[in-house]
């Protein structure tokens, strides 16, 4: 009995580690260019961001290889209030450079999947290998609707319910 339930609980545990193979990324990051701001075009609806625009995120390089994550937006019920998050994003495994772990509140980390990046850094689909998390970033406020059905596509492929992805509201004056 017990061999057979943790012949089960190996089974479960591979299976859930090829969910996380199934989304493929992009091979190569170059950091620096990556770093900066980006706007937040378009997402699927999430708790921590829900009832935000003009959202953005702002990448900086540190010191020790790591990235320090800067998230803002502003609140659509309480007109200028701004939230804000900080924390620090990195590569766990060099061989996979587009399969980043981000944490905003240690020890937790979320995954960061680069899918498709822009070849000169222009805009980028991030998702997460669960499918419920994904974000379309650009270094613009408004991302050309061809560009912006090419990546819905992607996400589509990739087996994310792009019908539910919510454009964000990038009309603010700060």
């Amino acid at each position: 009995m017990i061999k057979n339930l943790l012949i089960i609980l190996i089974l479960m545990n591979l299976l859930s580690c090829k969910t996380n193979r199934d989304l493929s990324t992009v091979e190569e990051v170059n950091l620096a260019k990556y770093a900066g701001q980006w706007y937040e075009i378009a997402r699927l609806p999430n708790k921590f961001e829900k009832g935000l625009k003009c959202v953005t995120a702002t990448y900086t390089l540190k010191k020790n290889g790591k990235i320090e994550v800067f998230n803002k937006g502003f609140s659509t019920e309480k007109k200028g209030e701004a939230i804000s998050a900080k924390g620090t994003a990195w590569i766990p495994n060099p061989e996979f450079q587009g399969r980043l772990k981000v944490s905003f509140f240690w020890p937790f980390a979320g995954n960061y999947y680069i899918i498709s990046l822009d070849e000169y850094y222009n805009y980028v689909l991030v998702g997460d290998p669960s499918r419920k998390y994904l974000w379309i970033l650009s270094r613009t406020k408004k991302l050309d609707d061809t560009i912006y059905s090419k990546l819905l596509d992607i996400g589509r492929q990739n087996g994310f319910k792009v019908d539910d992805v919510i454009k964000v509201d990038q009309d603010c004056e700060q």
